[in-house]
């Protein structure tokens, strides 16, 4: 393990935006339990297209979307607040 210094555009609880050293451009830090339940959403989005159910996999799809919305809000206000263009 190495330790650095980056910088921290927002509080440091979950889906913190981050800049690490010689990183152009921050990141979102996604806590191992975050990931793990956003990759379980895909799991069952894909049962559920595979099962034909696209209600309720259209459903699952919607809380995704504003899960990975919301977290995409975040970053581009983070990045707004410190004066730093988006890179999308």
């Amino acid at each position: 393990m190495e330790r650095i210094e980056a910088e921290l555009f927002t509080d440091g609880g979950n889906d913190a935006v981050v800049r690490l050293p010689g990183r152009r451009y921050p990141g979102v830090l996604i806590q191992g339990d975050t990931l793990s339940a956003l990759q379980s959403d895909v799991a069952e989005l894909v049962d559920l297209c595979a099962a034909g159910d696209l209600e309720e996999a259209r459903y699952v799809a919607s809380l995704l979307h504003a899960d990975l919305g919301s977290k995409l809000q975040r970053y581009s206000d983070a990045l707004e607040e410190h004066g730093v263009p988006r890179p999308f």
